[in-house]
């Protein structure tokens, strides 16, 4: 043992151990009240330390990665790949996984709080809750798999929200205004056009051929979903199984599409129609339009919320918004639920009829 007094009457430890990978390693650790505390803390680490959760954090980050690319969605890979490697590992690099406690883990929720984008602005409380899920299903990974004995964050309330504030969505009156300011570019106008009057993704609209177009039956089938990985365009499948479906368009945007791809694009029906975009580039031309046109600013995927609140205005079912936007009806439920008309006023009056029976 190697247990010392301090000259403040705490007791520290100091001593070597062997890591997780055979390696001898110099341990010191002060702030203990009692020698026994400072023995206890070394026997603890030297078992813990030589064990797989011995690892450093950012050594257990890439083989977290490694362990889930293969069961994962390419996209779904990258998104977490990046989180983790930008906002991730910088919170908790250097400490060994086994040594993070609920207390750094607090503290680096904290440090995501306060942490601000390039242009001062906050991140959101559904980014922030993603990342703090990130976090705990890390760990919990290391649980079942690399010998951690428990996971720091299982007292800690997850960061962030599930929800953001205020949905941003555009009406009518707004899309054709913004149509209206990009209407010199064709692929533009026709790719926005499409997203709001169908509500599917951006990665769908992408990956969208005239084969999946049936103009007699006004029909836009979803099977595939595209995504850049590499530098290159990568075709794979929908987000979910619930995301393979057929759909109806409106007649006018059946009819704009044959026109734009017989006259306009003249796409061949194995070419991606929208080939000459990608997600950045409407992210860019939606920046573009909103400036020009003056109609609030708000995400290309916000063009998705706005076709289930018209679809919700008008009268349609959870079930059958759910079919149509490739989701389950949970979720639709759960994300829009503050959109729906309110039946607690009938209710009360039901009640009360049924009193007085």
């Amino acid at each position: 043992m190697a247990a010392r007094r301090e000259e403040n009457g705490t007791w520290s430890s100091s001593f070597r151990y062997s890591d997780w990978e055979g390696k001898s390693r110099l341990k010191h650790a002060r702030g203990f009240k009692e020698e026994a505390e400072a023995d206890a803390f070394e026997r603890d680490f030297k078992r813990m330390a030589s064990g797989k959760s011995g690892m450093p954090f950012e050594v257990f980050a890439e083989k977290y990665l490694e362990d889930i690319e293969p069961r994962v969605r390419p996209t779904t890979y990258e998104t977490r790949e990046r989180m983790i490697r930008v906002k991730i590992v910088p919170l908790f690099k250097g400490s060994l996984v086994c040594e993070i406690t609920s207390l750094d883990v607090l503290h680096a929720q904290n440090v995501l709080l306060a942490q601000r984008k390039p242009d001062g602005s906050e991140y959101s409380p559904v980014y922030i809750r993603r990342i703090s899920e990130q976090v705990w299903g890390m760990f919990n990974h290391a649980v079942d798999n690399y010998e951690l004995e428990e996971n720091p964050c299982r007292s800690l309330r997850q960061a962030g929200s599930k929800k953001n504030g205020e949905m941003k969505i555009w009406s009518k009156a707004e899309l054709n205004l913004f149509l209206d300011a990009v209407s010199d570019k064709p692929l533009i106008y026709y790719a926005f056009e499409t997203l709001y009057w169908t509500g599917i993704r951006e990665g769908e609209l992408l990956a969208l051929t005239p084969t999946d177009l049936d103009f007699r039956a006004c029909t836009l089938t979803v099977s595939k979903t595209y995504h850049r990985r590499g530098g290159k365009d990568v075709i794979g499948p929908p987000k979910t199984a619930c995301s393979y479906r057929t759909i109806s368009m409106p007649q006018f945007l059946c009819d704009d599409l044959q026109r734009f791809i017989r006259d306009v694009a003249k796409t061949q029906p194995d070419e991606r129609i929208f080939a000459g975009l990608n997600k950045k580039k409407l992210l860019r031309a939606m920046s573009r339009g909103c400036a020009a046109s003056g109609v609030k600013a708000i995400r290309v995927h916000d063009l998705r919320h706005s076709h289930v609140s018209t679809l919700i205005k008008m009268g349609f079912s959870v079930v059958a918004i759910a079919e149509r936007m490739g989701h389950e009806s949970s979720d639709i439920t759960l994300r829009y639920a503050h959109l729906f008309p309110s039946a607690q006023a009938e209710m009360a009056d039901a009640l009360q009829a049924a009193r007085g029976k």
